[in-house]
């Protein structure tokens, strides 16, 4: 058997807005959120907002963050978005408080099923918790949850799910070690 992608529907699939709520989103998004140029966090979280998202106080959101559809996401307080993150939100994804998502950080709602001739669409929902990091250049797959304050490491890949306080590194990523965080000021 073969792969026979003029068989491919995903016709099932649905967004969850209009259209022309979509078409408006991705020119905002171009202009203002890939846009390199356009550092302003606090009009980036009212733009979301408009469009749907729940977006805590304090979030940092920089240049090049791509953001699929805002209406599927959720962010905590005081939680970072460095550049070129991608969410790329099929699904619905949670992100919790103090989260931090590292330089080119990509949270990927969806697949294709590779064992079918006609490559199927699937997508699952993806939920960070309070405190989690996510290293750059990492990836989060769909139906994956990082308990609290988890650590995903540098170019790491997540499935499933990572214990709370886990630091986790590889593809697939396997727990390292046990996060320990230290008071401020003491060393």
């Amino acid at each position: 058997m073969k792969v026979d992608l003029s068989k491919y529907d995903n016709s099932w699939y649905h967004p969850g807005r209009h259209m022309i709520v979509r078409g408006a989103w991705y020119i905002v998004n171009g202009l203002f959120f890939l846009n390199p140029f356009f550092p302003f966090s606090g009009l980036k979280r009212r733009m979301l907002r408009f469009f749907g998202a729940k977006i805590g106080k304090g979030v940092v959101i920089k240049p090049r963050v791509n953001i699929k559809y805002p209406w599927r996401l959720t962010v905590g307080d005081y939680t970072w978005l460095g550049e070129e993150v991608w969410i790329d939100n099929l699904a619905q994804v949670n992100i919790g408080a103090h989260c931090c998502l590292s330089q080119g950080a990509m949270i990927l709602c969806g697949n294709h099923d590779f064992s079918k001739t006609t490559f199927d669409l699937m997508v699952g929902p993806i939920v960070l918790e309070d405190g989690v990091w996510i290293g750059a250049k990492s990836i989060v797959t769909g139906k994956t949850t990082c308990l609290s304050h988890s650590v995903l490491a540098v170019n790491s890949v997540a499935g499933g799910k990572l214990e709370a306080y886990g630091v986790y590194r590889g593809n697939p990523a396997e727990k390292v070690k046990q996060r320990e965080i230290k008071n401020k000021g003491k060393h």
